[in-house]
């Protein structure tokens, strides 16, 4: 989860004339930090946290939100006071802050830090560990990967860190992060890499790094060392069920931040590829249904009108496995490869439709923030309660379209209930409705079953279905593998 917006827990600081910074400020700290092994256990974090720690900034924000339900007492009513209780001004507007941790990329005074951490504030104060308050511009942010590039106007040469090759850190090796959790500026933790790679389901681009170094409400944003004094990442996420640290915190890799705060810095926003398709990951039982051979691959499940997908002949159903020479074995190697892709780039796909393998070139396009078949003949059916599937099976009539919310342009066969013993329990639910069995179109529960039938006579192959099924945003494709059993 992210980090939630914090109250302030401090008062501001007050500027202060700053002291003259010495010539190690205009080049970096991080390459003035002594050569040291990952691998080594350091005797003391004490150097390293001195040496750091002028480059570390507190980040304060505050928001104006317009009077509602709580009334403004007048001046000179006896309920006046109440007014800076509940933290309004005169015309009763109230002011709310939040606290979080950032840290400077450059001697000019660009700084990092998450998109939660400012958003949504009107005014940015960045203090320095020398107790200078300096005003922000916001230069950028991305909500994807929750970063956000300020800037800051100072007289003179800002001391600032350089970003570590994220690609090298290792589980095992050790990290310290500094920040301002609850309030307490410049706080240092250490701990080492717990695991990469991981996936919070945050974003397109989840690759987060997890740390066992403590961070709590208030790190949102700061670094995450590696004992040369390079940040490895930015420390963004924290799973804890008391809210404190619990030995568990996730922090974007230097390498992408480092991208992310260059396009920022560059033009102020983010331009991604876009395919224009959903997608879902096909397990080895799916590929296997598809006639194709592998682990994994990503099942097309809608296409975006006139999108690159759409303009190079890409369809529903159709099975990727490698994107521009890339093996795709999930949903998210395949969100990786585009976000890495060119817009404008024509890249093969090859892909599995059919049963037959094809390859398309698809040219990517840019995406957008807002972006995110024939009718077979109907013949007397009956439902089926016993069948090779396990499951119910109904010809869809105007009572079941009303009952299960199905749409007028979806034709199939619904499933009205799925057994606990049958091969479909956990795959299909009540409600889906059939749409195809083996790529072939299904309209009524006999022609559903005489295909069913006719998949049995080829053992070990997994019968693959796509239905039609509801969610919250209404209803999508989605592809299932069944085994019939012998």
């Amino acid at each position: 989860m992210r980090f939630p917006a914090l109250a302030a827990l401090v008062p501001a600081l007050v500027l202060a004339a700053a002291p003259a910074l010495p010539a190690s400020a205009r080049q970096s700290l991080s390459d003035v930090v002594k050569p040291v092994d990952q691998k080594d256990r350091p005797d003391s974090f004490r150097d390293l946290s001195k040496r750091l720690m002028p480059a570390v900034v507190n980040i304060s924000t505050s928001h104006t939100i317009a009077p509602e339900g709580m009334p403004t007492f007048p001046e000179g009513s006896p309920l006046e006071q109440f007014n800076d209780f509940f933290g309004r001004d005169e015309d009763g507007f109230r002011r709310e802050g939040s606290l979080g941790s950032g840290f400077v990329i450059s001697a000019d005074g660009y700084i990092v830090t998450n998109n939660h951490v400012i958003e949504d504030a009107d005014e940015i104060d960045v203090n320095f560990s020398d107790g200078r308050v300096l005003e922000a511009e916001l230069i950028g942010r991305d909500k994807d990967t929750d970063l956000a590039v300020l800037k800051v106007k100072s007289t003179r040469s800002l001391p600032y860190v350089s970003f570590a090759d994220s690609d090298q850190a290792e589980v095992g090796d050790w990290v310290i992060a500094i920040g301002n959790p609850f309030g307490f500026g410049g706080s240092v933790s250490a701990g080492i890499i717990s695991a990469r790679n991981r996936d919070l389901n945050a974003g397109r681009s989840d690759d987060f790094i997890q740390t066992d170094a403590a961070i709590n409400r208030g790190n949102s944003g700061g670094p995450l060392f590696n004992l040369g004094g390079e940040v490895v990442g930015v420390n963004t996420a924290i799973i804890s069920p008391t809210g404190g640290s619990v030995g568990i915190g996730f922090s974007i890799p230097s390498n992408l931040v480092k991208k992310i705060s260059g396009e920022l810095i560059k033009s102020g926003r983010i331009r991604r590829s876009w395919l224009g398709v959903n997608v879902q990951d096909a397990d080895e039982d799916l590929v296997k249904a598809y006639g194709a051979k592998g682990k994994g691959g990503v099942i097309v499940t809608r296409i975006s009108d006139d999108g690159p997908a759409d303009k190079a002949k890409l369809e529903v159903g159709d099975l990727i496995l490698t994107f521009d020479s890339k093996p795709v074995a999930s949903v998210r190697d395949l969100t990786h490869v585009i976000s890495d892709t060119p817009i404008g780039k024509q890249v093969p796909v090859s892909l599995i439709r059919d049963g037959h393998a094809r390859t398309f070139n698809v040219t990517m396009g840019e995406l957008q923030e807002d972006e995110t078949g024939e009718d077979a003949a109907q013949l007397p059916d009956l439902p089926s309660t016993a069948n090779d599937l396990g499951a119910d099976l109904s010809s869809l009539d105007d009572d079941l379209r009303r009952r299960y919310g199905v749409p007028k342009d979806v034709s199939g066969v619904v499933v009205t209930s799925v057994s606990a013993r049958g091969p479909s329990f956990g795959k299909m639910l009540r409600g889906d409705v059939i749409v195809e069995v083996n790529f072939e179109r299904v309209s009524t529960v006999t022609d559903t079953l005489d295909k069913v039938k006719l998949a049995r006579t080829h053992p070990g192959q997994p019968l693959l279905l796509r239905v039609k099924r509801r969610g919250d945003a209404g209803w999508f494709d989605q592809f299932l593998s069944v085994e019939l059993g012998k």
